[in-house]
């Protein structure tokens, strides 16, 4: 059963939505489960019941309807709960949603429509970026779960790590000209696969704290990333 270690299923007993997260389905209480009490739409009054248009807008009065608060990103996003993302099926997913909730559409609306229309739209954007990127996403996926990293990148490394990190950025520091840039990219592209490889297996063992540990330390990978793209600035 996934999040099956008991330390962390106390902790989020109850508060998970549906979906499925590695390879297995969650459990789920009936408190989480989206659509179990039909709301009636704001427009028209009529229960919205199966909701025309991805549960979006009134099947009677086709008024859009206000977010979904119970919906996580993954379940908006039409991907299960996973770290394994297919990303050409999530940009297609995001194409999808955006030419049917864009604010744009809604200009001739009323202004309720136009406002949840904005809700809707920055949703869909900040559910596409953080599902996009290996570590964000990660993240999010733990959140879920109950467990979540400090803010900050300090968390439980130990010395070997840290120490591999000042060793990079110090190489970073005195790197000079477009090839000694292009070799630091690489070294840490090839960090951050190798970790991202680890975090899969992780979250497939039902390993939350493996996969905080790793994620944490593509935290650190990814400020030597940026790093990197502000010494590419020309100044």
């Amino acid at each position: 059963m996934w999040c099956g270690r008991t330390r962390v299923l106390l902790r989020v007993s109850g508060l998970w939505p549906t979906g499925v997260l590695g390879r297995r389905p969650l459990n789920c209480s009936a408190a989480s489960l989206a659509g179990s009490n039909s709301p009636r739409c704001w427009n028209c009054g009529g229960l919205e019941g199966p909701l025309r248009g991805d549960r979006f807008f009134c099947p009677q009065c086709r008024a859009l309807q206000p977010p979904d608060p119970t919906r996580d990103y993954f379940s908006l996003m039409d991907c299960n709960r996973s770290f394994r993302v297919d990303t050409a099926k999530l940009q297609h997913r995001y194409q999808q949603l955006q030419r049917l909730i864009h604010p744009d559409f809604f200009s001739q609306r009323s202004q309720t429509e136009k406002d949840f229309s904005e809700k809707h739209s920055t949703l869909v954007n900040d559910a596409y970026e953080t599902l996009l990127a290996p570590l964000s996403r990660g993240l999010y996926l733990l959140k879920l779960c109950g467990v979540e990293i400090p803010e900050g990148t300090d968390y439980e490394m130990d010395s070997q790590f840290l120490m591999e990190i000042m060793e990079i950025n110090e190489k970073l520091a005195e790197a000079q000209g477009e090839t000694a840039m292009k070799e630091m990219e690489s070294i840490v592209r090839a960090k951050q696969k190798e970790l991202t490889d680890n975090v899969i297996r992780a979250f497939e063992r039902d390993d939350f704290e493996k996969a905080k540990e790793l994620l944490t330390k593509m935290r650190y990978f990814s400020n030597v990333e940026e790093k990197i793209k502000l010494k590419k600035i020309p100044l």
